[in-house]
């Protein structure tokens, strides 16, 4: 394995607060160090990119991939798996010519990359056409996603505060019933925690109720819902 001779290291972190703790950042240098002396390799260069996973374009990655060609070095990553799934990463490898190695599945060629890039491409096709059947489903039995008005015109109407708390909950009940589908497509994709499930709903275009953007509350509380929806 001549080409492992010389190594550019290729790492991704999710968010900036994962790329300023080092939380899996650590873990993958570690893989990658584990890898490079038990061949006795030299890493040349270490590229660390701090973003989602969907976005195509991935700076770090292209110095990665120029660097390893001027070089004719090898880039390596901690974990195949972790990006099989993103077409945009992996079709950038494919198309670099430039070689590389897995620590996690150091029998992977450019024959697997090339199908796991189709695989990943169809199956965020097939997400995304999910989610708007999903969406679309939600409309068509007169949900409005993402209205954060239904309250402000009770209390125009002049409505009690039980009428008022009964339309809220009634909101948040039916919000939480269409979203569902939606979330449990994101789990068996793979993000399970709070912060990835609500990465996942930013990324596919899905407001809050409110209209707001996703934090890590918003994601627990319609947990909650869903879960008592179920439980009920």
């Amino acid at each position: 394995m001549a080409a492992a001779g010389r190594l550019v290291a290729y790492e991704r972190v999710s968010t900036a607060r994962q790329g300023l703790s080092g939380l899996g950042l650590e873990a993958q240098r570690k893989a990658i160090g584990a890898f490079a002396a038990a061949r006795g390799a030299e890493v040349l260069a270490r590229f660390t990119e701090v973003e989602s996973g969907r976005r195509a374009d991935r700076p770090e990655l292209s110095r990665a991939l120029h660097l390893a060609k001027v070089t004719g070095s090898t880039l390596v990553i901690a974990r195949l798996d972790r990006l099989s799934r993103n077409a945009a990463f992996l079709l950038a490898l494919r198309d670099s010519g430039v070689k590389f190695l897995a620590c996690d599945m150091p029998q992977a060629n450019d024959l697997t990359v090339g199908i796991m890039a189709l695989v990943a491409e169809a199956e965020r096709e097939a997400i995304s056409r999910r989610t708007k059947e999903a969406l679309a489903a939600a409309r068509s039995r007169g949900v409005r996603l993402g209205n954060p008005n239904g309250a402000a015109s009770l209390r125009r109407a002049g409505k009690g505060g039980a009428a008022l708390r009964a339309a809220v909950t009634a909101n948040a009940q039916g919000f939480a019933r269409d979203l569902a589908p939606v979330i449990a497509d994101i789990r068996a994709g793979g993000a399970t925690s709070l912060r990835a499930i609500a990465a996942e709903l930013a990324a596919r275009g899905i407001r809050t109720r409110r209209g707001g953007n996703w934090q890590v509350s918003n994601v627990k509380a319609v947990l909650k819902r869903i879960a008592g929806l179920e439980g009920g």
